[in-house]
């Protein structure tokens, strides 16, 4: 068994296997800067629900779950790709249009205006890079004469991406929100192409809200949306823009996140949230108790 830390993510390595557990670290602009109560288990919550939501479109490595943070998944080849699906123009994509820029995926008529629903849902990929390197856009040619993947397997992978979108914005819909971009990973296990990471949560996609995206967008204004960058605006208050030793965070900014998380999951799923996760000290005992019988099982 080997182990693995990531920002958010604890990956312990199994035959074929692995157990990923999503603690409550937080980060904002390559730093860990504290634990947010309940984030670890909202989002691998968020995830299980949506793996179960869109399994009859694609299968996925989760196999099965161990706590309200913790999942067994399978092992696969992940494709170093974050397949990146727009609906609207809007983030990086508004500011390369505006700015006369190309944008790898992206055909744009002229006079476009900020948070303009596009005609169609789009696939703009970026390269999916080693801790500290930024993830550079790319386009399906550069994709594939890199040798990623095949172009049989990389239409699948298009055609997928689009239906999950699609399930995503019906769901959403439903709770009165648009997803209005999001981003999958993928893996193979042998042949099998499987969504892997998360999927639809407030770290991956960007959500506002339906019931005022018309009025805001006649006006030119910005949209009412799921924020999940209070922390990163309060550092930014502060004059923290990620040099230096950061600024002491008060527990109410942490618990001001953890609250709008709370939101998140509900706005997003339909469900109420009630945490179900105990103590970090005895997720831990439960993690290294389910590995310690799958090692003997084996």
């Amino acid at each position: 068994m080997t182990f693995a830390q990531g920002k958010v993510r604890d990956v312990f390595y199994l035959d074929g296997e692995i157990v990923i557990s999503t603690s409550d670290r937080i980060s904002a602009f390559d730093r860990i800067l504290g634990v947010v109560p309940c984030k670890g288990e909202i989002l691998n919550r968020m995830s299980v629900f949506w793996f179960e939501a869109t399994e009859d479109i694609i299968p996925n490595h989760l196999l099965a779950t161990i706590s309200p943070r913790s999942v067994l998944a399978r092992t696969c080849s992940v494709i170093p790709v974050e397949v990146v699906v727009r609906g609207y123009l809007t983030g990086s994509a508004w500011r390369d249009y505006r700015a006369g820029r190309a944008v790898p995926g992206l055909e744009l008529p002229d006079g476009m205006r900020f948070n303009e629903q596009l005609e169609s849902p789009v696939i703009t990929p970026s390269t999916k890079e080693s801790d500290g390197l930024h993830d550079r856009p790319c386009s399906r040619q550069e994709v594939l004469e890199a040798g990623v993947v095949d172009e049989s397997t990389w239409n699948t992978i298009e055609k997928t991406a689009l239906a999950l979108y699609a399930r995503g914005c019906e769901t959403v819909a439903k709770h009165g929100l648009i997803l209005v971009d999001t981003k999958y990973e993928f893996g193979l296990a042998g042949e099998e192409l499987l969504l892997i990471d998360e999927v639809h949560t407030p770290d991956s996609s960007r959500f506002w809200y339906a019931d005022t995206y018309e009025e805001l967008f006649e006006a030119g204004e910005k949209q009412r949306k799921l924020d999940k960058e209070y922390l990163r605006q309060w550092l930014m208050e502060q004059g923290y823009q990620g040099d230096g030793r950061p600024p002491k965070i008060p527990d109410d900014v942490f618990f001001e996140v953890s609250r709008r998380y709370q939101q998140a999951f509900e706005a997003i799923t339909g469900q109420e949230f009630r945490p179900q996760s105990g103590s970090i000290e005895a997720e831990k005992q439960k993690v290294l108790s389910f590995l310690m019988e799958r090692q003997d099982d084996g």
